[in-house]
């Protein structure tokens, strides 16, 4: 209702006494620094929400810009009212059917609003009839298809995207991630080197292939330890004994990460819920007493230096295990 009386206060008046008055020249097309002065006068006026309003009067103005009911709908998500922007959203798809944008801006507020499915059969029947040469808009599908368990739809999705894109180390990643959830271990741990492989430097795929590796608990914790400190390395590898249901094992790993750090906050976690699961007591490892002088001596200079602490002299045993 706002836009249609906005539509209607624009008509022209007529005189019935006297000579007509020449008609003024038409207003100047509005443009984005046009807009944004308006909105910086409004505010200093101390009004409401100008931009919103400087919004629904250009639309008023413009119906076919997408440009600007783009900006609405992201405004009113912006503002908490994603019902309106999701209106919005649906409008701008019945005037422009072939805007991959407002598709995604569609999928992604009908997921914010809990309706992932819709979202994902939306966006997919779209990209069967509209192809698009970005990756986003697949690796999006993808993660639709994940978040819903439909594993075999969204590794479809996510090669869809590597196809456009294969050196993007987030989309090897993202696959990775969808592989390991399908329990393909190998496939999933080719993937994340591959990431590697384009960002040395990226700690979720190392993360990710350290759990794809699980298997081989010493491969796993080399790469664990490529990211981080030992005893996060041991940590996380009995977080997945854990969830596999290895508990004795588990305690053992819990045991090697406290004797490195007996304050590790997730090896303290994980080993109170050890205790929960299997019902025996928790014991945290006392500070090994066997280290010679010289190795205390050494501890504390690396801690100085670089916050490092020196391995103890059974590193090489606890990894083996």
């Amino acid at each position: 209702m706002m836009l249609a009386a906005l539509g209607l206060c624009s008509c022209t008046q007529y005189r019935l006494n006297g000579p007509a008055k020449p008609a003024p020249p038409p207003a100047p097309r509005p443009t984005f620094a046009m807009f944004e002065r308006q909105i910086d006068n409004a505010r200093y006026a101390g009004e409401g929400d100008l931009e919103l309003r400087a919004l629904q009067v250009w639309l008023a103005n413009e119906p076919d810009n997408l440009k600007v009911r783009l900006e609405l709908a992201r405004r009113y998500e912006n503002l908490g009212s994603r019902e309106l922007a999701l209106e919005h959203y649906r409008l701008a798809a019945g005037r422009f059917p072939e805007s991959a944008e407002v598709q995604l801006g569609m999928a992604k507020c009908l997921r914010a609003l809990g309706l992932r499915a819709q979202a994902a059969e939306g966006l997919e029947k779209f990209l069967a009839g509209y192809p698009q040469a970005k990756p986003e808009y697949h690796s999006w599908l993808a993660i639709l298809w994940d978040e819903l368990g439909q594993w075999q739809r969204g590794e479809e999705a996510h090669r869809a995207a590597l196809r456009l894109a294969p050196a993007r180390d987030s989309l090897h990643n993202n696959l990775g991630y969808n592989l390991l959830q399908q329990k393909r271990f190998a496939e999933a741990a080719e993937q994340f080197r591959r990431a590697l492989e384009l960002a040395p430097d990226s700690a979720i795929a190392r993360n990710n292939l350290g759990l794809a590796l699980a298997s081989q608990p010493e491969e796993a914790l080399r790469q664990w330890q490529k990211g981080a400190d030992r005893a996060t390395a041991h940590s996380n590898l009995a977080a997945v004994l854990i969830e596999q249901g290895r508990y004795a094992e588990a305690r053992k790993e819990l045991e090697t990460a406290l004797s490195y750090n007996r304050n590790h906050p997730a090896a303290l976690a994980n080993l109170r819920l050890i205790a929960q699961l299997d019902g025996k007591p928790t014991t945290v490892p006392a500070e090994q007493g066997g280290r010679s002088g010289w190795r205390r001596f050494w501890s504390a200079f690396w801690r100085e230096l670089a916050g490092i602490e020196a391995p103890p002299a059974s590193v090489t045993n606890r990894a083996a295990r």
